[in-house]
């Protein structure tokens, strides 16, 4: 099973989400809609949602790979160890959302749900809250960026990281990702491994 959180302004139906359904049809794969921009109702909204599914599936012998973009790796890095989960792979992290997400407070339209809200320099600052430090990491991590990522510097993850987890940089692409069929293959084999 494969659990898939997206990023801020995104949804459940998310390209990649929709991109790993496709390319991995024996595997489940899971993407809750939740609201990203609002950390406290992300992480209470989640914790509910995934405890009953994992608590369904309790039976089930299966690997459980938590796959978060964005914002959706930084809830991940928060949520995998205290779920459950086998492994976390993050995709261009928000490693520092509180500093990231202080230059788009104000008015945001969540396109993928047309839904249009108001990210407050609270709901920014409270992210701090959800912050999961690379040495508290509980479970195997791996770290997919795109060198080319405009809104947050690889080398930061790079920095942040170093060897406590694996790490696979790629040339050039953008925040959205351009390199999902490496992800692809990358999280097969970590699936196929358990």
């Amino acid at each position: 099973m494969i659990v898939y959180l997206h990023g801020l302004n995104s949804a459940g139906s998310s390209g990649k989400a929709a991109f790993l359904r496709q390319a991995l049809p024996g595997i489940d794969v899971i993407s809750p809609t939740y609201p990203a921009h609002s950390a406290d109702l992300a992480v209470a909204r989640l914790t509910d949602e995934l405890s009953r599914l994992l608590a369904e599936r309790a039976s089930v012998d299966e690997p459980r790979l938590l796959v978060g973009s964005s914002m959706g790796a930084f809830y991940g890095a928060w949520l995998a160890e205290r779920l459950g989960f086998h492994h976390l792979l993050m995709i261009n992290p928000a490693l520092q959302p509180w500093q990231l997400l202080k230059q788009v407070v104000g008015w945001q339209l969540n396109e993928a749900l047309n839904q249009g809200y108001f990210l407050s320099s609270r709901m920014v600052s409270d992210t701090r809250r959800y912050h999961t430090p690379a040495e508290a990491l509980g479970v195997p991590t791996t770290v997919l960026v795109d060198k080319g990522d405009e809104l947050i510097d690889y080398r930061v993850a790079r920095e942040v990281y170093g060897d406590r987890v694996t790490m696979h940089c790629f040339e050039g692409g953008s925040h959205t990702f351009e390199h999902m069929h490496d992800a692809v293959a990358i999280i097969e084999q970590i699936h196929q491994s358990f």
